[in-house]
């Protein structure tokens, strides 16, 4: 049917979650009217089947541990059982709160919301099932979606983290197909909840894109764990007879399982939406942009999981509101995205910005680390956590990584973000004073170590 003009817009987005709302909100705060198009929930990936429900089964998983640890500090707790059905109740719980709340704010900021799946039919207009909504700019930020193996298939009980989020019992034995962030994650959860874990891995090592001495403490709690860790093997097949999934793995031996997680990374959507007819450049799927996120197509942006670089939803957060602010002429500064902080909600948690030491000898040839251990730290030893903070700096230069492991380090981030975006010397940061007793104290400690003035720490 033809565009009416209650359907022509000055953005139209496609794709609700991280990237799209923000764009949508922040365009709306600049005065731009907003069209939103989603096929599913308002939140996309992250809040109903993401970042969200997996931190909530992370957060029920640490309350497991403690009571099951509680002796250790003088409490005698029992556990006496997971009971999936609270645990589900919990999450979904979080989970619809914050749903509750974003429809709100969408209400709030004026954006009309089109539900249904949309299609690019040219730059400038939208179909969602048969209606046509046009814009002056067009969004792109449809995320992304689970991928398998090829001859792979997920049924039954060979999942993805969708499936293993609605799991109504905790498996005997379960085997996780990848040791990247997803993976760890679910091998933690699953673990915490009385599982035997195996995690199997293609590349040598654990969330092989984090700097390796991070990799290295991950295995090593892992097996205090009696999590088994099997990188650098291949994963060669899977069958399932009734409730037993057998994998095998290249090297030979197989493993038995009451549940196989495939967490081997996660896809573009873009297929069928009719991208490349328009004109819009795809690489292996992933919508190829400049630095201002624009696609080539005069007036078609891209935002999200579908851009290549991290997968992270507060990435696509940060490229929503750059696009919308872009779109209404403000010219905002390029998003650096090594300046992006990632952080790994296993136990023990994994929090790093910038550069790891590999890439920073890559990029500035000589280079200084120092790596502070939580075992000098307060807080830690109350927590009875192990790790470190790791700095990494260009040769008498600013710092350019921070990399840390222990439980609760994914709350440093915050200033570990400020010293590398700052491009902070070990001199800026050793003059701050860190509170006592807090774990950010080891942030403090490492650059007070890296300026030459080591107090608790000693090489």
């Amino acid at each position: 049917m033809p565009a009416t003009a209650e359907d022509t817009y000055d953005v139209v987005i496609l794709g609700g979650g991280s990237g799209g709302y923000a764009c949508a909100f922040r365009a709306a705060e600049l005065g731009l009217r907003v069209a939103l198009v989603e096929r599913s929930k308002l939140g996309g990936t992250c809040l109903h089947v993401g970042c969200i429900p997996t931190k909530a089964l992370l957060h029920a998983a640490e309350v497991a541990d403690s009571a099951r640890e509680s002796e250790q500090f003088g409490v005698r707790a029992t556990l006496e059982s997971i009971d999936m059905a609270g645990v589900n109740a919990y999450k979904d719980g979080v989970v619809g709160r914050l749903h509750k709340g974003l429809l709100g704010l969408a209400k709030a900021h004026r954006v009309d919301i089109v539900e249904g799946t949309g299609r690019l039919v040219d730059r400038t207009t939208v179909e969602v099932d048969g209606r046509r909504v046009t814009g002056r700019n067009v969004v792109l930020a449809t995320g992304s979606y689970p991928r398998t193996l090829p001859g792979l298939e997920i049924a039954g009980r060979i999942m993805t983290s969708e499936q293993a989020l609605q799991l109504d019992f905790v498996p005997d034995r379960v085997v996780v197909l990848g040791g990247g962030v997803i993976g760890v994650e679910f091998a933690s959860v699953f673990r915490s909840f009385g599982s035997e874990v195996t995690v199997v891995e293609a590349l040598p090592r654990l969330v092989a894109a984090e700097d390796e001495a991070v990799s290295k403490v991950l295995e090593r709690t892992f097996r205090k764990r009696k999590i088994t860790v099997r990188a650098g093997v291949k994963f060669a097949g899977a069958t399932q007879e009734g409730d037993v999934v057998t994998v095998s793995l290249e090297d030979g031996t197989t493993i038995d399982a009451d549940l196989l997680l495939v967490a081997v990374g996660r896809g573009p959507v873009t297929d069928g939406l009719g991208l490349a007819e328009v004109g819009v450049t795809l690489d292996r799927g992933f919508v190829t942009t400049d630095d201002r996120l624009r696609t080539g197509v005069d007036g078609v942006y891209a935002v999200g999981d579908i851009v290549p670089g991290l997968q992270l939803a507060h990435r696509g957060f940060q490229q929503g509101i750059f696009v919308a602010e872009e779109i209404a002429g403000l010219s905002p500064a390029p998003i650096v995205e090594t300046l992006i902080p990632r952080v790994t909600y296993s136990n023990p948690e994994i929090a790093s910005v910038g550069l790891t030491e590999a890439q920073a000898r890559e990029v500035h040839g000589e280079v200084e680390t120092y790596e502070y251990n939580l075992g000098g730290n307060g807080k830690s030893q109350i927590l009875q956590t192990q790790g470190f903070v790791k700095l990494v700096r260009s040769k008498d230069g600013p710092v350019v990584g921070v990399h840390m492991v222990g439980a609760r380090m994914g709350e440093q981030i915050g200033e570990a973000q400020l010293i590398v975006g700052w491009e902070a010397h070990p001199d800026d940061v050793a003059p701050l004073v860190h509170a006592h007793p807090t774990q950010n104290e080891a942030l403090g400690e490492a650059h007070l170590a890296l300026a030459g003035k080591p107090l608790h720490a000693h090489n």
